[in-house]
């Protein structure tokens, strides 16, 4: 893509985005918090550049309590050779670094979610900056984007890859081509939603082809996601011809394409208390059947609610830990997608 102008920034680094080779080095954002005055936050980056081809930025750690991504992104920096690649890998492994050292979802040091700030703003706080050079200097760089989340610390998500449903019938149709290429167990529409703050929706405005994961989740790193993760990334990278279709593993998805049908597929807790789920993943659910119920164990004498489903579907997600406040989502049903390819 064309560069776009800048808003002014005071970020810098010592990357050199034009060099080929491999280069590793940190994003560098001025800080000065009452214990380093003249301080910087330092936000890990590395570049593989080589031959002619497309630009991939492939991001991890959006929230620092999903794992499975930014290790996948590590072993690409450590063990991917220049030589093995026609074009350019920008590589973030952690992305919002405070709160991926915090193993948490939002940044311990302003307390936002990365995943709700775009476009960010240059002079705001260090998570609205962090996105405003995402938006300003590297996504002007970009062919594509790869957006990898897991379910973190509250969520349990059967592994599948993510399509941002752009408005751009040709993008989207890129998109989807994009996650199919994934070949996650499952390939689902999540427009978050249809919140436009997200680092998908922005990458889809800056005309990007765009796709994302959720790999399970939970707090933990699971072996099986991860290995879907690894493989799936090298996947991408090959229908986008930065890696040779040689990298490229045998399909095991069956290419039906799932959606979240809007605010119907969560299920929110109604009270506080402690939440009983009455069905495990991947178990068809119907609207109107019941979900589970919240104990509130610390007033026995109040009697559990039990909550529903409100559509028809595949049991997505499940909430984690059981300890739930009213509005948490306790259970996410995923539906054939119904909108246009």
């Amino acid at each position: 893509m064309d560069q776009t102008e800048k808003r002014p920034s005071t970020a810098f680094t010592s990357i050199d985005y034009d060099k080929k080779g491999k280069q590793a080095g940190f994003i560098m954002i001025p800080h000065s918090p009452h214990e380093d005055a003249w301080g910087a936050t330092r936000v890990p980056i590395a570049v593989i550049a080589n031959g002619t081809g497309p630009t991939v930025i492939i991001e991890g750690g959006n929230h620092g309590d999903e794992y499975e991504g930014p290790i996948a992104i590590a072993e690409l920096i450590r063990d991917l050779d220049p030589g093995a690649i026609q074009g350019r890998l920008i590589l973030l492994p952690a992305i919002n670094v405070n709160a991926a050292m915090a193993g948490a979802r939002t940044s311990p040091v302003d307390g936002l979610n990365f995943n709700r700030v775009f476009p960010g703003d240059p002079h705001g706080s260090i998570t609205q900056q962090i996105a405003a050079y995402m938006m300003d200097v590297l996504f002007p760089m970009g062919d594509a984007f790869l957006d990898l989340h897991s379910g973190g610390s509250s969520l349990d998500l059967l592994p599948s890859a993510i399509i941002e449903p752009s408005p751009d019938p040709e993008l989207r149709r890129k998109n989807i081509e994009a996650a199919k290429a994934f070949d996650a167990p499952l390939t689902v529409v999540i427009d978050n939603m249809g919140d436009p703050r997200t680092a998908t929706a922005a990458a889809c405005r800056a005309g990007l082809i765009t796709t994302g994961t959720e790999m399970a989740g939970g707090g933990t790193v699971r072996p099986e996601a991860l290995a879907i993760c690894r493989r799936g990334v090298r996947n991408v990278l090959a229908h986008l011809g930065v890696l040779p279709p040689s990298e490229k593993a045998s399909a095991r998805n069956d290419g039906k394409l799932l959606e979240l049908p809007g605010a119907e597929a969560h299920v929110f807790a109604t009270m506080d208390g402690i939440f009983e789920p009455f069905h495990t993943h991947g178990r068809e659910v119907h609207a109107g059947e019941a979900a589970g119920r919240i104990h509130c164990t610390w007033d026995p004498t109040k009697p559990p609610e039990t909550m529903h489903y409100q559509a028809d579907g595949i049991l997505y997600g499940l909430r984690q830990p059981g300890r739930v406040r009213p509005g948490n989502c306790c259970a996410v049903v995923a539906a054939p997608y119904s909108g246009t390819l």
